[in-house]
């Protein structure tokens, strides 16, 4: 019985990540299209919040509801954890796929020249509109990081990459921890041992 949990348990994950890493997906070409076509450094920072956490999280946690109840409502921490894990490894994988991949490189290959061009826009009519000359220098300083920033992402190693991938997975799986604690559901009366 246990086994069989577990084992739909990974699967509904898949299935799970599948799905949130195409909205995932569809979240982040939706924004790079607003913030090009917006150049309002106040609106790309609250659709930054909003495209970057609001929407994911929200995703995240519907799909992490939808996935207990695919398993028939209740599971423990260990399983929590390894159904979100899986989904989130997942959607990482598919967002590398369709967004890197296939967007980035088939779609719009200036993808990141576009980006940085619009944002250096964005704070530029920001710095035009102050007439404190602080931060005006602070805006010059913010454009001279960004630019540097773009530059650094230009010449991106194989190693980097690698230790980006580690990097990802620890940050997943600490990620899925903490969706666990929140999602578990154990059966009343239950004492939680795994």
């Amino acid at each position: 019985m246990r086994s069989e949990i577990d084992k739909t348990i990974r699967i509904q994950g898949i299935i799970k990540g599948l799905i949130l890493g195409a909205v995932l997906t569809a979240i982040s070409v939706i924004y790079f299209y607003f913030m090009i076509g917006v150049a309002s450094a106040v609106a790309i920072t609250v659709g930054s919040m909003l495209f970057t956490y609001v929407l994911p999280l929200a995703a995240a946690a519907l799909l992490c509801l939808n996935l207990r109840k695919n398993i028939g409502g209740f599971w423990s921490l260990r399983q929590a954890t390894t159904g979100i894990f899986i989904m989130f490894v997942v959607s990482n994988l598919m967002i590398f796929i369709l967004r890197d991949q296939v967007f980035a490189r088939v779609i719009e290959p200036n993808m990141v020249q576009k980006t940085e061009i619009a944002m250096v826009s964005a704070l530029t009519k920001l710095k035009e509109t102050t007439a404190k000359p602080e931060e005006k220098k602070e805006a010059d300083a913010k454009i001279l990081e960004m630019k540097k920033g773009f530059e650094s992402n230009k010449t991106f190693s194989i190693g980097q990459q690698i230790q980006s991938l580690g990097i990802s997975i620890i940050f997943l799986f600490v990620l899925s921890v903490v969706f666990a604690v929140f999602f578990k559901r154990e059966p009343a009366g239950q004492v939680s041992g795994n």
